[in-house]
C-alpha cells in the first residue's frame, strides 16, 4: 500500500497529535475546586460518555480523516493512453448569397449553428475553420480548444471578406497549406454551391492532395432573393436575383470519397454527417502516455471516521418511548385539519381526468380538471382544463383558463404562452392574430423553440395577408360607391339639370357685368403699354442690325477668302433650342450621366459575372 498524497501525513498528523494531547491531559474546571471524592458524590450517574472519552473519539476521527486525505492506494499496473483525432476542417461560405432567407433565419446563421453543433458532437476531435468567398482565409488552425474555435466561428459574417463571389479552388489550396501531410485530410463544407456548373478542376485538385470533401448544401432548390443591409435586394440588370441551391456541388463530395447532405432546419443532418465522417475517417495517433492504475482505499478510513463521529456526538442515554395508537393517527389524518391543500382521494379525480383526456373525452376531462383547479387553486389543473377546451375548439374559454395558470419554471410558462398563441391563431381575426404574435414573443423570451418560431412567422404572414385583403376590400367598396354616384348623376332628369344651369347662370350674371367693366379698363392700359414697348424694341433692333452689318463689312474687307467659309459654318451650327432638344434625346436613352455616342457597338459582357 502507498499514498498518493503523503504530504497530508507529514504536515497534518503532528499538529493533530499535539492538539488532542493537550485536550486529553487537561483537567476539568470543577476539579480545581473540589476533590475527586466530592465530585463523585455530586455527579448524577447516567449512561453517557465522559468528556475525555468524547475527546479521544474526536482524536481518532481526525486521524482517520487525515489518512483518507493522503489517498491510500494499491498499485494494480500500468495502462497506455493514446490521443487520436481525425482532424476535421470546417469551411464556411460567407459570400453574399448566404444571406438569402430561404432557410431560417438565413443560410449563414443556420450554417454557423450546425458548425457549432458539430463541435459539441465531436468533443475529442481537432477542428480547424476556414472562411471563403472569392478568396479564402484561415480563421482557426487545428485545435482541441473548442471554446476558442466556437468564439471565432460565431463572429464570422459576410463583411469578414470584401471580395464578392465563390471560389472553392482557393479554399482547397488553403486546406492543402493548413495541413502539410501525406495522410488524408477531411474537409466539411457548408455552402449553397455558388454558380459554377463544372467542378472537375476542384475534384482533380482534391484527389491529388488527399482531401476528402463532405458537403452540406445550405439552401433550397426554390431559392430566395438576397437581402442587403439597407433592406433592399441585390439586383442584376434591373432584376432581383434569386439565389438557389446548386446541387452540382454534390459531385465534389461523391467523387472525392465524401458524402453530400442537403440541409434541414433540424440537427438531423449534422448528426448524420458526423456519423458518416467517423465511419470514413481514419484517426491518426497524436501522442501516447503510460499511466499507473491504482485501487483506491480512501473510503475505508473515511467510513471509520464517520462512524466514530456518530458515536462521539451521541449521549448513549436511556430513552422512554411513547407509543401512539394507530386509531388516533387515522382520526387525526381524516378529521384533524380542514385547511389541508390536498385530500386523500384527490389522486382519484386527477386520474379520472387524465384517463378521460387520453380517451378523447375532452368535455369530461375539462369538467374534472376545472373542478379540481377551482377547489385547490392548482395551476397545472387550470392548464390541463385549457388543453381540453382547446381540443373542443373552445378557444376563447381555453385562453381564459391558460391565463389563470402561473408557473415558476420557464419551460412550463413558455409552453403556456405558446398554447395561448395557438388559441388566438385559431380564432383568426386581425386582433387575435396580433395577440397570438405577442404570446409567441413572450414564449420565446423564456425559452427558444423552433416550432414556436415557425408559428410566429406563419402568423405574421397571415396577419399581413389579412390586412392586405381588408385594404383591397376597402378600395373595392370605395370604387363601387363612386360608380354608384356617377350613375346617379347620369340618371338625373334633364329638366332638373336645366334648372341647375339656369340658377348658376343667374348667380354669375351680376358678377359678370362688374368684371367686364374692369376688363375693358385693363385692356386699354395694356394696349397702350404694348405699343410703347414695340416701338422701343424696333428701335433697338435697327441699331443692332446696323452694328452687325458694319462688323461684317469690316471682316470681309480684312479676309475676303474666309467670308464664304464663315457663312457656311454659321449655317451648319445648331441653334440653342435645337441643341437642347438633341441633348434631351440623348439623355432619355442613356441611364447614366454619360452620353452613349457609339450606339452601334454592342458591349461584351460575361454571363458568369455575378454581383454577389
Amino acid at each position: 500500500m502507498s499514498f498518493l498524497h503523503p504530504e497530508f501525513l507529514y504536515y497534518m498528523l503532528p499538529p493533530v497529535f499535539i492538539l488532542f494531547a493537550l485536550l486529553l491531559t487537561q483537567r476539568e474546571s470543577q476539579a480545581t475546586f473540589f476533590s475527586e471524592h466530592v465530585m463523585q458524590k455530586l455527579r448524577v450517574s447516567a449512561n453517557t460518555l465522559t468528556l475525555r472519552a468524547r475527546n479521544a473519539l474526536f482524536f481518532l476521527m481526525a486521524v482517520f480523516m487525515v489518512i483518507a486525505l493522503a489517498a491510500p492506494v494499491i498499485k494494480e499496473g500500468e495502462i497506455e493512453i493514446q490521443a487520436k483525432s481525425a482532424d476535421i476542417i470546417l469551411a464556411l461560405d460567407i459570400s453574399d448569397s448566404m444571406l438569402a432567407e430561404d432557410l431560417y433565419p438565413n443560410r449563414l446563421k443556420l450554417a454557423k449553428h450546425k458548425a457549432l453543433e458539430l463541435l459539441k458532437l465531436a468533443p475529442n476531435e481537432r477542428v480547424s475553420v476556414i472562411a471563403y468567398a472569392k478568396n479564402s482565409y484561415l480563421v482557426s488552425p487545428l485545435s482541441f480548444d473548442h471554446s476558442a474555435v466556437s468564439f471565432l466561428l460565431d463572429k464570422l459574417d459576410t463583411d469578414s471578406i470584401t471580395e464578392k463571389g465563390t471560389s472553392l479552388l482557393s479554399m482547397l489550396e488553403v486546406v492543402k497549406n493548413n495541413i502539410e501531410s501525406d495522410k488524408k485530410k477531411y474537409l466539411l463544407v457548408f455552402s449553397d454551391g455558388g454558380d459554377k456548373e463544372d467542378f472537375s478542376e476542384e475534384i482533380e485538385f482534391a484527389k491529388e492532395n488527399n482531401i476528402v470533401v463532405f458537403v452540406i448544401g445550405v439552401a433550397t432548390p426554390q431559392g430566395a432573393p438576397i437581402r442587403e443591409k439597407n433592406g433592399g435586394f441585390i439586383k442584376q440588370n434591373g432584376d432581383i436575383v434569386i439565389s438557389k441551391l446548386n446541387s452540382t456541388i454534390s459531385e465534389l463530395a461523391v467523387k472525392t470519397g465524401g458524402v453530400y447532405i442537403q440541409s434541414v432546419n433540424s440537427d438531423q443532418d449534422i448528426k448524420k454527417m458526423v456519423s458518416e465522417i467517423e465511419s470514413i475517417a481514419k484517426k491518426k495517433e497524436l501522442k501516447s502516455k503510460k499511466i499507473e492504475k491504482y485501487i483506491p482505499l480512501f473510503y475505508y478510513p473515511l467510513g471509520l471516521a464517520m462512524i466514530i463521529f456518530l458515536i462521539a456526538t451521541s449521549s448513549m442515554s436511556k430513552r422512554k418511548h411513547v407509543e401512539v395508537p394507530a386509531t388516533i393517527l387515522l382520526a387525526l389524518t381524516l378529521f384533524g385539519s380542514t385547511n389541508l391543500k390536498a385530500g386523500i382521494l384527490d389522486f382519484k379525480d386527477l386520474s379520472d381526468a387524465k384517463s378521460a383526456y387520453e380517451n378523447k373525452e375532452y368535455k369530461k376531462a375539462e369538467g374534472l380538471y376545472k373542478n379540481y383547479a377551482t377547489t385547490h387553486k392548482d395551476d397545472a389543473s387550470y392548464y390541463n382544463s385549457a388543453n381540453a377546451l382547446y381540443k373542443q375548439k373552445e378557444y376563447k374559454k381555453a385562453i381564459e383558463q391558460y391565463k389563470k395558470a402561473h408557473f415558476i419554471d420557464d419551460d412550463s410558462e413558455a409552453k403556456k404562452y405558446g398554447n395561448i398563441g395557438n388559441s388566438y391563431a385559431k380564432i383568426g381575426d386581425e386582433k387575435s392574430l396580433q395577440s397570438a404574435i405577442d404570446a409567441y414573443k413572450n414564449s420565446l423570451k423564456l425559452k427558444e423553440d423552433k416550432d414556436i418560431e415557425e408559428n410566429l412567422e406563419a402568423v405574421k404572414k397571415a396577419l399581413e395577408k389579412k390586412k392586405q385583403q381588408q385594404q383591397d376590400q376597402k378600395n373595392q367598396d370605395q370604387k363601387q360607391n363612386q360608380d354608384q354616384n356617377d350613375q346617379k348623376e347620369e340618371k338625373k332628369d334633364p329638366e332638373q339639370q336645366k334648372k341647375e344651369q339656369n340658377d348658376q347662370q343667374q348667380n354669375q350674371g351680376d358678377g359678370k357685368e362688374k368684371q367686364q367693366n374692369k376688363k375693358q379698363d385693363e385692356k386699354q392700359k395694356s394696349q397702350q403699354e404694348k405699343q410703347e414697348e414695340n416701338k422701343k424694341e424696333n428701335e433697338q433692333k435697327k441699331q443692332n442690325e446696323s452694328k452687325e452689318q458694319k462688323q461684317e463689312n469690316k471682316e470681309e474687307k480684312l479676309d475676303p477668302q474666309n467670308s464664304s467659309a464663315a457663312q457656311a459654318h454659321k449655317q451648319d451650327m445648331m441653334s440653342d433650342a435645337e441643341e437642347k432638344k438633341w441633348l434631351k434625346a440623348l439623355n432619355n436613352k442613356q441611364k447614366t450621366f454619360l452620353y452613349q455616342l457609339n450606339q452601334d457597338q454592342k458591349i461584351q459582357r460575361s454571363e458568369d459575372e455575378k454581383p454577389w
